[in-house]
């Protein structure tokens, strides 16, 4: 069984956020061992400058790498290829058949990811040209792993 390790900067606040979350982490426990990360966030001024978010960025690059199980590495950033649902399976799957046994995803603070960790990523996708609130990005991210494996075992909730 392929094993899924998110890995997150910051935490999920609203109580709804946490329980979309945990509806999608229990559907994937039929076709995956998925574990999370959450990693602090590092404090900065309420107007920072472009040298205070580079040095937090990189910091959190340090711990996101870290948490890492060096195994495929997807991160999510703006600069991301986007897939449509059934590319995205395509692409999981790949990864299962090529003897990877386990996923890491990535999502960084609301500043992103350092260039480092961008860099490192096997694959680094995007959602789509807007922004996202990044706690909802978990969400979606967690419903596309799930609508994946659906599509990857023939499920019916992908249409």
């Amino acid at each position: 069984m392929m094993k899924l390790h998110l890995i997150c900067v910051g935490k999920l606040k609203e109580s709804y956020w946490r329980d979309a979350f945990a509806e999608y982490e229990k559907r994937l426990g039929q076709f995956c061992n998925f574990s999370l990360t959450e990693l602090p966030e590092c404090r900065l001024p309420s107007d920072p400058s472009a040298a205070q978010i580079a040095a937090a960025l990189e910091k959190e690059g340090e711990w996101i790498e870290k948490a890492s199980t060096g195994s495929k590495v997807i991160a999510l950033c703006i600069e991301g290829k986007q897939f449509s649902s059934v590319e995205f399976a395509e692409k999981m799957e790949s990864y299962g058949v090529q003897g990877y046994g386990s996923i890491d995803f990535i999502i960084g603070s609301s500043f992103g990811l350092s260039q480092r960790v961008k860099e490192k990523a096997d694959l680094r996708i995007s959602f789509s040209p807007m922004t996202f609130p990044h706690q909802l990005a978990r969400v979606m991210l967690m419903e596309q792993i799930y609508r994946a494996f659906q599509i990857i075992n023939h499920g019916k909730y992908h249409k």
